[in-house]
């Protein structure tokens, strides 16, 4: 990755950059069928970037047909693994010699600060696709024991067209960790990237097409929540993977229902909980970490520590060195490399948390923020939030996806746990304590797919599977196990 440079420079890379905003079908780049655009405003400012393909009915017929003769034709499907692997590390290689002009995309697109998209976004996003490529050719068939006079063999085959609808809050990473499995395992898929946060999905598919991904193996189809919903009722698509909201997750599985019985990998979001004991090893630590956790991305994070939960001991203590470590995460202009927060997607989820935040003006007490900034002019800016407040209240439940934190004391362990798991959520959680005891028994009952101790939200390692319990969803990504949603498993049994 570049050296971060200053605001000065980054601001004029913006200007002259050249943003993609077609539509990408059978291996080229293609206008909406109709003609139709839609408007991308960056949240920085507020200005227009691109008016970009708006993809109806028939731009996703074209889609799914061309996804579908690829993976018919087999060119990618039935590829060596070992040579899949090499195009998909062209690709990674080629979105490497194009990071930053992918991480400026990324910041313009979605309002995050140009650090986090150069050292944490695009990297990882790259590591992902590295990850899968260089796993595809390790992934061995099964030779089960059986009756002699058989020979039986269990393979894993490309499930077939893969439908991927991802979020606008980390658009390229979350699009990979849809695609780079799915494309390893042989399958030809469809991207569907937010309408919000488009432009990095559509500049790589360029990209793919540079590594030799085949014709129709890989397409991106611009568009709205009507694009998505012919996606998932389209009979020719044989899986559907999506990241966002419950209520559109639930859409998503009825139509599915409606159609093909598609499966259909749901990650809906969290409410996840950061409990801290009386024992915590370190509390500045421990208050740094839960700043980070939930106003890092400006809390537009699914699996942010949006519950802390501390020990009534330390509670005040606590809370002091939460204070100080939450007020550097005041939004600044995202495009100075010096900024730790930017603006909010838009202005409709900027007034989502504004409701929110009065809302807990109402049932809570406020410790710390509750306004706007002005960070830069037209944008969407506010203050990092904490509330005190009880494990009932409206804003300790819901899912705010904003810089809010809710504060809640509790006395001992059974109780922390029995809150943390008083939710419709089961995304993530953590756990900060000393005692060992303490420790195993927390990490075996906290219903959530993935539990940090003494630490919060760190580890990005593609070894470790990512998703949750209950509404939070089903199925993983990452890790070996990402494969399973994109393969079918086939016995074969030969009389010897």
């Amino acid at each position: 990755m570049p050296q971060l440079r200053d605001a000065v420079y980054w601001r004029g890379r913006s200007t002259d950059l050249v943003m993609e905003a077609r539509a990408f079908i059978a291996g080229a780049y293609v206008g909406a069928s109709e003609g139709e655009t839609f408007a991308v405003c960056s949240p920085i400012d507020g200005r227009e970037l691109a008016q970009v393909a708006l993809c109806r009915g028939t731009d996703v017929e074209r889609a799914v047909a061309a996804a579908r003769g690829a993976f018919e034709r087999g060119g990618w499907a039935d590829l060596v693994p070992r040579q899949r692997k090499a195009v998909l590390l062209r690709w990674a290689a080629l979105m490497r010699e194009h990071a930053e002009e992918l991480a400026l995309l990324e910041t313009l697109d979605t309002g995050k600060p140009i650090a986090d998209t150069t050292a944490v976004d695009i990297p990882s996003s790259i590591y992902c696709l590295e990850w899968f490529a260089e796993l595809v050719d390790k992934v061995t068939g099964e030779v089960p024991a059986c009756d002699p006079q058989f020979l039986g063999t269990v393979t894993r085959e490309p499930v077939g067209v893969v439908a991927a609808i991802v979020p606008w809050n980390y658009p390229l990473l979350m699009a990979t960790w849809k695609f780079a499995p799915a494309l390893a395992a042989g399958n030809s898929l469809i991207l569907k990237p937010s309408e919000k946060s488009p432009l990095s999905a559509l500049r790589i598919a360029g990209l793919a097409r540079e590594a030799g991904i085949p014709e129709g193996v890989f397409n991106v189809v611009p568009g709205d929540g009507e694009t998505g919903r012919l996606l998932s009722l389209h009979p020719q698509i044989d899986c559907l993977a999506f990241t966002g909201s419950g209520a559109v997750g639930r859409q998503i599985s009825r139509n599915a229902a409606d159609s093909n019985l598609k499966r259909v990998w749901l990650e809906l979001g969290g409410k996840s909980a950061n409990i801290v004991m009386a024992d915590c090893p370190d509390l500045r630590r421990a208050a740094d970490a839960a700043a980070a956790a939930v106003f890092s991305n400006m809390g537009q994070v699914c699996s942010a520590g949006s519950r802390l939960l501390v020990q009534r001991p330390i509670a005040g203590a606590f809370i002091a060195e939460l204070l100080e470590a939450a007020r550097a995460y005041l939004p600044g202009d995202p495009l100075d490399p010096t900024s730790v927060t930017g603006s909010l997607i838009d202005e409709a989820q900027y007034q989502r948390v504004r409701q929110y935040i009065e809302l807990g003006k109402r049932e809570a007490r406020l410790l710390l923020g509750g306004e706007d900034c002005a960070a830069v002019p037209g944008g969407h800016y506010l203050q990092p939030t904490i509330f005190a407040t009880d494990a009932t209240s409206r804003i300790a439940r819901e899912e705010v996806f904003g810089p809010v934190l809710s504060v809640i004391e509790f006395d001992g362990l059974d109780d922390a746990i029995a809150v943390a798991n008083a939710s419709e959520y089961g995304l993530a959680a953590a756990f900060w304590s000393a005692d060992l005891g303490a420790i195993r028994r927390a990490s075996r009952r906290l219903r959530a797919g993935t539990v940090w101790v003494n630490c919060y939200d760190e580890l990005l390692d593609m070894n470790f599977p990512f998703g949750g319990f209950k509404e939070s969803g089903n199925g993983r990504d990452n890790s070996v196990h990402a494969l399973d949603k994109y393969s079918e498993l086939k016995s074969t049994i030969i009389r010897c």
